[in-house]
Parts: structure tokens; C-alpha cells; sequence
């Protein structure tokens, strides 16, 4: 009686074909054995890459050797490349040997690919694994001793970091695969409006400065637009603006003393100041009486 074994588990024992030795027979045991496993998630040379690498090496080597090309926009693969990612570095410490660390991703690899193509379900995937395992793992059998990929140290910590890494996270994994997902909005345009720079040689007016009429009437250059109308209206109309030019040639100031406009000058500087003392006034009365209060209630106090 032979009997083979296949990823899924040890196959029936049927008959032993008639003409065959027992050294032909463990031959073919021996080869039904190597495609547990196969084909290789890794190479031997991916692997080896690897190795010499750090944390962000193995994790860029990886992104390469797997074509994932959109981990900042697809979480998808972000997800998966953390997947691949974590189990190598803990492979790294537990010093695996170059086979030991290709079964072990490709055991992570089918783990996933079980997911996602076949739907199996949490139990499934534990029993999988467990049928798994007791053919790459040791066996108390003398005749599997020697095709034993792991002892029984590394089969247990085996298991205990897939119940961890994947197991205890399957919901997760499963709305991965198998739910549709809105598309995240990463970028959007917004229309900022930013501060005007200087055009003359005065700041804009702020809001205990000077009044904006003020501002407007007396220091503020005039516009582009102001200045396009202005000669759009001497265009259309020379003729009307001949009489302005001819009065403007008279001095403004014909008929006026300097006393006189010294008058006007003091009673203008008069206004402003007084207006501009009273509001200072005011302010400091308001700030007394907000210094006051807080005064009387640290009294309380």
C-alpha cells in the first residue's frame, strides 16, 4: 500500500502497482512530498536580496518583486505588502534557513490566495493549515523525519503567528477581497484668496487704523479700472474738458492770506485731533472698567 500526499492533506492509500521496489516507491513519496507548497511564493535569489536588506529595503524589495505599484493610493495593496512584509521580518528572527523561509511566504501567500479565490471559510483555513503543517512539520513517523521542513519549535510559532497576523484579523481580510469600496476622494481644488501685495507706498488700512473712507479718499491710489475710465472720458469728450483745463490754470489759492489758510489748516487738525482723543478716551474708560471688575472679583476671591 503507498500513499501520496497533496497540499490539501494525505491522499487515500491505494494498492502498490505491481513491478515497483520499495526504493521506487519512496522515490515517488519523496517527489510528492517537494510539491507541497509549490510552486515558491520567493525565489532563492528574491530571498537572498532580502536578507541583506533593512527594514524600509525589505519592504521596497518586496513592493518590486510583487508589482505593487500604488500602496500611497490603493489600500488594498498597502494592506498586502504589510502582510508580506511583517511575515518576513518575523521569519528573520526566527533565523529560518533559505527553504524554510520559502515555504513559510508561500504558506502566507496561500493562505490568502485560499481567501480570496476558493472563499474558505475561518474553519476551513485552520484545518488547511493543519493538514498543511503535519506534512512540511515534524512527524513521529521515522520515514518523515527526514523531510521534515520544520521542528517543532518553529511549527508552533508558526501557527501562533498566522492565529495572530491573519486569523484574528479574517473579517478583516474577507470585506478586503470580497466588498466593493467607494472611491476616496484624495485631492480636491479650492479657491483661496490671498492678500493683495503693496502698490503704493502705504499698507492697507487695518481695522483700528484709519478709517477706509480716508483711506480711500485721500491716500489710496486710484485703480486701474480708475484711471482707464478717466482717459475713456477724456476721449469721448475734449471739447468738454476744455473749460476744466482753461480754469485749471488758475491758482487755487488767488485771494487767500497765508493767515488764512493757516486758519483752515488749524481748525482742520483741530477736528481730526479732537475726534481721535475722544475715541482713545473712550477705549481706555472700557478698558478701566474691564480692569476694575476683574480687579473686584480677585477681592471677592
Amino acid at each position: 500500500m503507498s500513499q501520496g500526499t497533496t497540499p490539501w492533506g494525505p491522499t487515500p492509500a491505494g494498492p502498490t502497482p505491481a513491478g515497483t521496489t520499495p526504493e521506487s516507491e519512496r522515490d515517488t513519496e519523496f517527489q510528492e512530498h517537494e510539491k507541497i507548497l509549490s510552486p515558491d511564493f520567493l525565489s532563492v535569489a528574491q530571498i537572498t536580496d532580502l536578507l541583506t536588506e533593512d527594514v524600509d529595503g525589505v519592504q521596497e524589495k518586496l513592493r518590486i518583486f510583487l508589482n505593487f505599484k500604488n500602496i500611497e493610493t490603493c489600500l488594498k495593496d498597502a494592506i498586502l505588502l504589510d502582510y508580506y512584509v511583517s511575515g518576513f521580518l518575523w521569519a528573520r528572527r526566527m533565523d529560518f534557513s533559505v527553504i524554510q523561509y520559502s515555504k513559510f511566504m508561500t504558506l502566507l501567500a496561500m493562505l490568502l490566495q485560499n481567501l480570496e479565490t476558493l472563499h474558505m471559510s475561518l474553519e476551513d483555513s485552520i484545518k488547511w493549515l493543519g493538514e498543511v503543517m503535519a506534512e512540511i512539520g515534524p512527524n513521529h513517523s521515522q520515514k518523515s523525519e527526514e523531510w521534515s521542513i520544520f521542528d517543532v519549535k518553529q511549527a508552533n510559532a508558526i501557527i501562533d503567528y498566522i492565529k495572530i497576523s491573519l486569523f484574528q484579523h479574517y473579517k478583516l481580510y474577507e470585506f478586503m477581497f470580497y466588498s466593493a469600496r467607494e472611491e476616496i476622494v484624495i485631492g480636491t481644488e479650492q479657491v483661496i484668496e490671498i492678500v493683495k501685495p503693496a502698490g503704493g507706498p502705504f499698507p492697507e488700512p487695518l481695522e483700528e487704523g484709519i478709517s477706509f473712507d480716508i483711506y480711500s479718499t485721500f491716500i489710496a491710489p486710484p485703480t486701474t479700472l480708475d484711471r482707464e475710465m478717466k482717459g475713456l472720458g477724456q476721449e469721448q469728450g475734449p471739447e468738454e474738458s476744455q473749460p476744466e483745463t482753461d480754469t485749471s490754470d488758475v491758482d487755487p489759492s488767488f485771494g487767500f492770506t497765508i493767515e488764512d489758510v493757516k486758519s483752515v489748516l488749524d481748525q482742520v487738525t483741530n477736528d481730526i485731533l479732537i475726534g481721535i482723543q475722544t475715541e482713545i478716551n473712550e477705549k481706555l474708560q472700557i478698558q478701566e472698567e474691564v480692569f476694575n471688575a476683574r480687579i473686584e472679583k480677585l477681592k471677592k476671591a
